[in-house]
């Protein structure tokens, strides 16, 4: 374990250099570029108010900013678990010509991510000033929610990347496990709508969810001055961290596994 670990950090220049490669490989060809890291979350905004106000006429208090927070959150879960599934089989070619911790590509898969929501909280922030809405001292938090979010994304992303070059149908699978998260956490909903909306024998699945309590978190600090679920999000960090340690060990063990199959 421990020289495993020293080849991760031995690599450290290929990992910077694979974040920002991907980084400029997402958008490569299309002709906005990188304003798409903008664009995308501002037409996931104006879709579901058109959803909620036009169709639902389900307005409801703050709906913007509770859209514009909960989209851009949940855009950073489902872009890494997606993309998770091909951070390994994706890098086959470069796997089979040199030796590398296999480790490394869901880490970057997770590190890449979360560099387009640190773009995508530009549109929060303009969103903030149009609305002349001024946050608290609360949104000091916003770097610890942000680690949470990571630790967790990267353990799932760990988990997902391992078992995506066995089992090859984890990839469609994932579409259909990202849109039932989607709808059962407060992406599109206003805090505590959801929860009111189920009967009290499946209210506890929101309550438990983390992506939920992770959206919330962000909610609080940006929107309602308030402080993010302390308790909880620790209890998320923590139970991630120890995926990340064990799946770190078992990489280390099983990656002559993971040669044979690419």
């Amino acid at each position: 374990m421990k020289k495993y670990l020293r080849e991760i950090y031995r690599r450290k220049d290929l990992l910077v250099y694979l974040v920002f490669s991907g980084l400029k490989a997402e958008h490569r060809n299309s002709f906005l570029g990188y304003f798409w890291w903008v664009l995308d979350p501002l037409l996931r905004v104006g879709i579901f108010y058109f959803v909620r106000v036009v169709l639902t006429g389900r307005a409801g208090p703050n709906l913007v900013g509770n859209l514009v927070v909960g989209l851009i959150a949940w855009r950073w879960f489902s872009s890494t678990m997606s993309r998770s599934a091909k951070a390994i089989t994706g890098k086959a070619g470069i796997i089979s010509k040199v030796y590398l911790p296999k480790v490394i590509f869901p880490i970057t898969t997770s590190l890449t991510q979360m560099m387009n929501f640190c773009f995508a909280l530009t549109v929060i922030v303009f969103y903030l000033v149009i609305s002349s809405t001024l946050p608290g001292l609360e949104v000091l938090w916003l770097p610890f929610i942000m680690l949470i979010q990571f630790i967790l994304l990267l353990a799932i992303s760990l988990v997902i990347s391992y078992w995506s070059v066995f089992i090859r149908d984890i990839e469609n699978l994932l579409k259909h496990i990202t849109r039932l998260m989607f709808y059962a956490s407060p992406v599109i909903w206003e805090r505590g709508m959801l929860q009111r909306a189920l009967s009290a024998d499946y209210g506890w699945i929101v309550d438990l969810n983390p992506v939920a309590l992770i959206i919330n978190s962000y909610r609080n600090v940006f929107l309602y001055k308030e402080n993010p679920f302390f308790g909880p999000l620790l209890c998320i960090g923590g139970i991630s961290l120890l995926v990340i340690v064990f799946m770190t060990y078992f990489y280390s063990r099983n990656e002559h596994k993971m040669i044979k199959l690419l």
